[in-house]
């Protein structure tokens, strides 16, 4: 005859009672963790935290630009198809800031439109950092069609993307190309814009459709028209490594450094005959790190239905032969220099009057001394011969 201790019976109980206790606790933490819900934390807002998106993320400027916002506490989603960009600076930015809910990475081409709109609809973003372009002058006058579908049609979709779920805030990062060779220096945000070249009328063409828009939204825009862009960052983490197969289209940073390391036999000034004080191009130069401090303090200004327009440059026009002086003297390499005839697209003199941009968002370009500049970018250069490791695209 089965015997039953009645006495055992409430010590029993109370296991019963705790275990079910355990069971719905530990069923609650689950269903509030992203792995159980199928979010994560890029997908919901959270009080005190902006998620910015930067498109073209992985490339030279965004990079940087990504890299300022995370050490400023925003979360971070960068997309790019590594088409121009390095994934190799994702994984360096990825191990810099580890902690969920950071930094992600999506692997994704601006101009598929499906895949933008999955991407909005999976993350919840407060802004949109727009870099992603294609960015040769001379590049464009070969291939136009395509500077007009990377730059002005993906613009577009971006814009679709924001406008149906309802992102409020974008920085745009336009370009001192949309002025064209105006006839009085130096350029202020009224100079008309003449854009001689398919990269400049792209981005020009992507500045009106987001202006026509703006009109009818509670849009906050910003609209940055920088100049030159040099340099890296000062701590030695990121910097330029344009792929080998656009040496012929690349910039002047770029061919100084190839020269001086003996990639190419010399660097190659193309136009000497222009009307500047020794006959090649006047530019303005602006260091990349000031460059991402005008977007981040643009973010910060923005306000709804509100556009900003501003130059972001040094103010200063400084000559190509006065550009290769420098970078022999931060390279330490007296390179060789062949002269030759005009790049077509390319304008005599272009220089900003930052006085706008200095006024109403309190910024100033702070690294001023081009041979310096070049010397931060040429330290990073000869510790990465190779640019950054090459490897497949990871997940975010």
């Amino acid at each position: 005859m089965d015997f039953f201790d009645s006495r055992k019976q409430p010590h029993l109980l109370g296991k019963v009672v705790v275990a079910v206790l355990l069971i719905v606790v530990s069923v609650f933490i689950l269903k509030q963790s992203p792995a159980f819900t199928g979010t994560s934390l890029f997908s919901r807002h959270e009080i005190g935290v902006t998620h910015v998106l930067v498109t073209g993320g992985a490339g030279y400027i965004g990079s940087h630009a990504t890299l300022r916002l995370l050490k400023d506490s925003y979360r971070v989603t960068v997309v790019d198809n590594l088409s121009r960009g390095n994934i190799g600076a994702i994984k360096v930015l990825q191990k810099l800031f580890p902690e969920p809910g950071r930094l992600q990475f999506i692997f994704a081409d601006l101009g598929d439109a499906k895949a933008v709109d999955c991407i909005f609809a999976q993350n919840t973003f407060d802004a949109v950092m727009h870099f992603a372009a294609v960015a040769y002058v001379g590049e464009s006058t070969i291939e136009p069609l395509r500077y007009y579908h990377n730059i002005t049609s993906n613009t577009l979709v971006i814009l679709e993307a924001m406008a149906k779920h309802g992102v409020k805030t974008l920085i745009y990062s336009s370009t001192c190309a949309t002025y064209g060779e105006p006839e009085k220096m130096p350029i202020t945000e009224e100079t008309p814009q003449s854009p001689i070249n398919p990269y400049g009328k792209a981005k020009k063409m992507a500045e009106d459709i987001i202006l026509d828009f703006a009109k009818t939204t509670d849009l906050a825009v910003m609209i940055l028209r920088y100049f030159n862009v040099i340099g890296s960052d000062p701590e030695g983490r990121l910097g330029e490594a344009p792929r080998p197969e656009l040496r012929e289209q690349g910039r002047i940073p770029g061919a100084c450094f190839d020269a001086a390391r003996g990639i190419i036999a010399g660097l190659k000034v193309k136009g000497t005959d222009y009307s500047t004080r020794d006959g090649t191009c006047i530019r303005d130069y602006i260091d990349v790190t000031d460059l991402v401090d005008a977007h981040v303090k643009a973010l910060g200004k923005a306000k709804p239905k509100s556009v900003g327009i501003y130059n972001v440059g040094s103010g200063k026009g400084r000559s190509v032969k006065e550009f290769v002086e420098a970078c022999k003297k931060a390279t330490g390499v007296e390179i060789k220099v062949d002269y030759l005839g005009r790049r077509p697209g390319d304008y005599a003199e272009v220089y900003s009057d930052p006085s706008k941009i200095k006024r109403e968002l309190n910024w100033t370009a702070k690294y001023t001394d081009l041979e310096k500049s070049l010397r931060i970018a040429w330290t990073w250069q000869n510790s990465h011969r190779n640019g950054y490791s090459t490897a497949s695209p990871i997940s975010s």
